[in-house]
C-alpha cells in the first residue's frame, strides 16, 4: 500500500512529540507485549515475522525524513529530525532495535511477555515507542490464530470422541470464509494466514500467498469446487435440478469433493426429492463426495435435520465408536458460524449418534473480523528505561482499573523444561536473555531475538509454526 511505504508516517501523531517528554538523560527504553486476559487463557503468538519483512526491513532513507518534516510541520506536530537524521546516516536507515520473542506458533498463556523491544542506540532511545503503533498491530494475526486454534480444540474434542481418524480429519474441519468481510486486503492476509496455522481448508487466496510470501510455504490451504447462490439461482427455481445436475457433471469425479449450497429456495425438499431422489444414482456413481451446505436456519437445529434426510436417502455406516457416517454426502455449515455455535452443532449431532466426520465448518466474520484489540486485552507497555547509566522500572498501575496495571523492569519468559509451564521473570541490567542463575532450575528463556539493528536472525518456516501450535 503506497501510504505506507514511509516507516516514518507509519505511526500515531502524537508519537511524533514524544522524544522530547522523556527525562534528561535517559539512553535506553525497553517495552514488552503481553496479552492481559480476554476471551481466552491462552494464545497463539503469530504474526512478527510477516509485520517485520514488510515493514521494518526498508531502510529509512533521507528522502522519507524529508517528506515525514514536511508532514509533521503542516500536521501540528513537532519532528525529530535529528534523531532520523542519526537512523539515515549513522546506522544506514536500519532501526537500532532488539525484538525478542517466543517462536512463532507457540500457545502461552495470558499475562506473560510474548515480546520484548529495546533501543540498541543510545542516541534512539526514542525509537521502540516510535514503532509500538506498527508492531502492536501483531495482536490481529495472533488474535485469529487464538480463536482458531481454540475452535481446533473443540472440534478435537468431538473427533476424538466420534471418529475413528480424527487426526486426518481435522485439519479440514473449519474452512476460512472470511475474506469478503474484512476491513482490507491486509486484513485478509494477515488474517486468513493466521487461521492456517491450525487448519488447511480456505478460500481466503490472500492468505495462502501471504504464508508463501512471510513464511516461505508453498501452499499453506486448499479448497474445492462449491456453488454460491447466484450460480444455482440463476438457473431459476424451476430449474433448481439442472443447477445441481450440472455441479455433478462439471466436477463430481470419483475421489473428488464438490460443495453445493442448497437453501435457495427450500432446502430440505432439494434433499428429499432432488439429492436424495433424482439425483442420487447420479451422486453415487459419480464416486465423489458431495457436501451440502444449509446457508440459513437455526444452525443446530438445520444441520441436525440436513444429516438425518441425507441419512435416510444415501444410508450410513456405523463406525468402530459407535457413530453414524454418511455415505457418499457431507455437510458444511457456513452461516451463523463462531466458536459456539460449533459446540452446540457438535453436541446436537454427536448426541443422535452422528459422528463429527459427518460435518465442517466456515467460518467468516467470526473468524477475522468479529473481533478487536480488547478480544485478548493487547497491550505493548514501557517496563524500564535506563536514566543517567542506571535501569529504571517504568510502570502504571491506574487506581481506577488495576487490570490495567503494566509490569516492570527488563523481561523475558521463562518456560520450564519438564512441566512445559511459563513465567515472565526480570532480567538483570543489561542482560539479553536470561540463564540458570536468573531463570531458577528446570527453566530456560522462552525469548529468542528474532531481529537486531535491521536484520532478521529467526526465519521461522509454516511448518515449524504450526508443529508449535499442534499443543494443547
Amino acid at each position: 500500500m503506497p501510504i505506507t511505504c514511509n516507516l516514518i508516517l507509519n505511526t500515531d501523531s502524537y508519537k511524533a512529540s514524544h522524544w522530547l517528554q522523556y527525562p534528561p538523560g535517559v539512553d535506553a527504553t525497553f517495552f514488552y507485549l503481553e496479552s492481559r486476559g480476554g476471551e481466552y487463557e491462552r494464545t497463539v503468538f503469530f504474526g512478527l515475522q510477516s509485520i517485520l519483512k514488510e515493514y521494518l526491513s526498508k531502510p529509512v532513507t533521507a528522502a522519507m525524513a524529508d517528506e515525514a518534516k514536511a508532514f509533521f510541520a503542516a500536521h501540528g506536530e513537532p519532528f525529530n529530525e535529528a534523531g532520523w537524521r542519526h537512523v539515515v546516516d549513522a546506522h544506514a536507515g536500519r532501526l537500532p532495535l532488539r525484538i525478542r520473542a517466543v517462536p512463532e506458533g507457540t500457545v502461552v498463556p495470558t499475562h506473560q511477555a510474548l515480546m520484548t523491544i529495546e533501543s540498541t542506540c543510545p542516541d534512539c532511545f526514542w525509537v521502540p515507542s516510535y514503532v509500538e503503533t506498527l508492531l502492536m498491530r501483531v495482536w490481529y494475526p495472533i488474535t485469529v490464530a487464538t480463536i482458531s486454534w481454540h475452535v481446533k480444540q473443540t472440534i478435537r474434542e468431538f473427533l476424538e470422541r466420534s471418529s475413528d481418524d480424527a487426526a486426518a480429519q481435522l485439519p479440514f474441519k473449519l474452512h476460512d470464509f472470511g475474506s469478503r468481510g474484512v476491513s482490507s486486503a491486509e486484513s485478509a492476509a494477515l488474517g486468513g494466514m493466521a487461521h492456517l496455522v491450525n487448519f488447511k481448508g480456505t478460500d481466503t487466496v490472500l492468505g495462502v500467498l501471504a504464508a508463501r510470501e512471510y513464511y516461505g510455504e508453498a501452499m499453506a490451504g486448499f479448497s474445492i469446487p462449491a456453488a454460491e447462490h447466484s450460480t444455482i439461482t440463476a438457473w431459476g427455481k424451476d430449474r433448481e435440478l439442472d443447477a445441481y445436475r450440472n455441479m455433478l457433471r462439471q466436477f463430481a469425479k470419483p475421489g473428488a469433493v464438490v460443495a453445493c449450497v442448497s437453501d435457495s429456495y427450500d432446502l430440505f425438499h432439494a434433499i428429499e426429492t432432488m439429492w436424495g431422489g433424482v439425483l442420487r444414482e447420479e451422486v453415487i456413481n459419480s464416486g465423489a463426495t458431495v457436501v451440502i451446505r444449509p446457508d440459513s436456519g437455526d444452525p443446530a437445529e438445520v444441520v441436525h435435520r440436513t444429516l438425518s434426510m441425507l441419512n435416510a436417502a444415501f444410508g450410513s455406516s456405523v463406525n468402530a465408536k459407535g457413530y453414524r457416517v454418511l455415505n457418499h454426502v457431507r455437510v458444511i455449515q457456513g452461516d451463523g458460524v463462531n466458536p459456539d455455535s460449533i459446540r452446540l452443532i457438535l453436541e446436537r449431532i454427536t448426541h443422535a449418534r452422528y459422528s463429527a466426520d459427518n460435518i465442517a465448518f466456515g467460518m467468516g466474520g467470526a473468524l477475522l473480523q468479529k473481533l478487536d484489540r480488547d478480544t485478548q486485552k493487547f497491550a505493548l507497555k514501557c517496563s524500564a528505561a535506563r536514566i543517567g547509566g542506571t535501569w529504571t522500572d517504568v510502570y502504571k498501575d491506574p487506581v481506577t482499573d488495576h487490570g490495567k496495571a503494566s509490569k516492570r523492569g527488563r523481561l523475558t519468559l521463562a518456560r520450564h523444561r519438564g512441566h512445559g509451564t511459563f513465567k515472565t521473570v526480570v532480567l538483570p541490567d543489561d542482560a539479553v536473555e536470561g540463564n540458570a542463575a536468573t531463570l531458577g532450575d528446570g527453566w530456560e528463556d522462552a525469548l529468542v531475538t528474532v531481529w537486531e539493528n535491521g536484520a532478521l536472525l529467526r526465519d521461522w518456516t509454516f511448518a515449524e509454526v504450526r508443529a508449535r501450535g499442534e499443543g494443547r
